[in-house]
């Protein structure tokens, strides 16, 4: 009733213990994986199978449900912070080989689960599809986690491979939420109800509303809210440091996934393209108050303001990389039917299917060699401009020093294979779009989700170690060639439109 409260009680020992045991093993088993792997949400992902309903279920289910929600707003920070920190000029630069690397690797999946699943095991025509569908994605929130967690060796948020992975993994995450929208509205043509069912408004609408974003987010940001933003609002603005971008943060960011959701798009989506907007919003010209070095510069100086990322990380990065994003892995650890997995015939199955779906991300990373042959490379001059040295404060620590471009078919096929093996982990998306085509519909067989689910899971283990591994061993190497660090032009003065020319 209105009026009523939540009565206070002193949590029990054993409850209080768990949880503390719980975030203690979150933590060790990252610092455990990151040596030995060099993938430590392996370990967080673990955990998750332990202390969910999975294996021990030591974890009572009402907290399960709550780390999971809270688990999803640290994926949402995940990418929001990608946006934040992508380089829109590598975007638009390699935006077309981004559009060849995506769509390879959606079509590989489904139609290498075709040829398996459909002409090998037998499953149906439409559950192969749900299958590969899932196998499609690629997970942002590993994405993300794992270019930062190579921060150390190379900043892959400033190179061009790393530009073509952040955009290729976007479009086949919004392709892949888009087809699990589809699968979820097929529920409505496989219920006993079905006159009602419109089988164009069912596929047409998450399409049509992350098309529209896609086009309508850039054109507004450009022509509308950046004159805008720049000519009235940012010299006041930046008096207030912090305060002031964190609060048109938390708006930006709620606006646009609320746009998302409501309009059947994802709210991934939304929180990527928040990042973005908020990125190009401010004027790029030296005496812009946002054109700072550090955020120090920004904090010290009344006519200047830090940028976003760095309000990110003074106010949000610890409590996402501590809290929330050692949830969201532990959650997808909650999501795997563990005991489930282990008969022989599935074990077989799930491992030759995770094979031949590790193979149908790979071969994205062909692109980056065949670009090369097919015309000139098309590398950011390194004599001109100079890196933003703003991000996070050990991005550029030990990254290579950009100097004169490495060429040659050795440094592209380099990238292409980091780039194939980043695009491996299925994790979140995965799992959402094969549930979903689970529980919501009749098409996914039992035998069908299972073999799904060991391809999901070991994706998601073989990607971040092979890029670990990689980065470890021949990081300096990619970012010291024509596919790793790239130098950003010198902003210009704005013309009379406000905008930057």
């Amino acid at each position: 009733m209105a009026g009523g409260f939540l009565a206070y009680h002193e949590p029990g020992i054993v409850e209080i213990l768990i949880i503390i045991s719980f975030f203690f093993f979150l933590s060790l088993a990252k610092w455990l994986f990151n040596k030995v792997t060099r993938a430590g949400i392996i370990g967080q992902i673990a955990v998750g199978i332990i202390y969910g309903r999975p294996l021990a279920n030591i974890l009572e289910y009402p907290w399960q449900q709550t780390f999971l929600a809270i688990g999803y707003v640290g994926l949402i920070l995940i990418i929001f912070e990608g946006g934040l920190q992508v380089r829109l000029d590598l975007l638009k630069q390699n935006f077309l080989l981004s559009i060849l690397g995506a769509a390879t690797g959606v079509c590989f999946p489904i139609g290498l689960s075709y040829l398996l699943l459909y002409l090998g095991f037998g499953y149906g025509a439409v559950e192969t599809f749900i299958i590969g569908a899932a196998l499609s994605a690629t997970s942002l929130g590993t994405t993300f986690a794992v270019i930062a967690s190579s921060a150390r060796e190379i900043d892959l948020s400033q190179t061009r491979v790393g530009s073509v992975l952040v955009s290729a993994a976007v479009i086949d995450d919004v392709v892949g939420l888009v087809l699990s929208s589809v699968i979820d509205d097929l529920g409505e043509l496989s219920g006993p109800d079905t006159s009602h069912a419109n089988l164009g408004w069912i596929i047409g609408r998450p399409i049509v509303a992350s098309a529209a974003m896609a086009i309508l987010t850039p054109v507004f940001t450009k022509w509308v809210f950046a004159p805008i933003f720049r000519r009235w609002i940012e010299y006041k603005f930046a008096r207030f440091d912090h305060v002031s971008n964190i609060l048109l943060m938390v708006l930006v960011l709620s606006a646009f996934i609320t746009i998302a959701a409501y309009s059947g798009t994802s709210v991934l989506f939304g929180a990527f393209l928040a990042g973005t907007f908020l990125t190009y919003l401010p004027s790029k010209h030296p005496d812009g108050p946002f054109v700072v070095m550090s955020r120090e510069e920004g904090e010290r100086n009344a006519n200047k303001s830090p940028k976003f990322i760095h309000t990110f990380e003074l106010y949000l990065l610890d409590t996402q990389q501590y809290l929330m994003e050692p949830l969201f892995f532990a959650s997808i650890g909650f999501a795997i039917p563990f005991v489930e997995l282990w008969t022989g015939k599935r074990i077989w199955r799930g491992i030759l299917f995770t094979l031949l779906m590790t193979f149908a991300k790979f071969v994205v990373g062909l692109w980056i060699p065949l670009w090369k042959l097919m015309g000139p490379s098309n590398v950011s001059n390194p004599q001109k401009g100079s890196i933003e040295t703003e991000g996070r404060s050990r991005a550029t620590t030990k990254s290579p020093q950009v100097g004169k471009a490495k060429s040659g078919y050795g440094s592209a096929s380099l990238a292409g294979l980091l780039l194939g093996s980043a695009m491996v982990a299925r994790g979140e998306i995965g799992l959402l779009i094969i549930e979903v085509g689970y529980n919501e519909t009749s098409y996914v067989s039992q035998e069908g989700f299972i073999t799904a689910v060991w391809a999901i899971l070991l994706n998601t283990i073989i990607g971040p170690v092979v890029v670990g591994y990689l980065v470890k061993y021949r990081g300096k190497q990619v970012g010291e060639g024509e596919w790793g660090l790239q130098k950003q032009e010198q902003p210009e003065r704005p013309n009379s439109s406000g905008l930057d020319v």
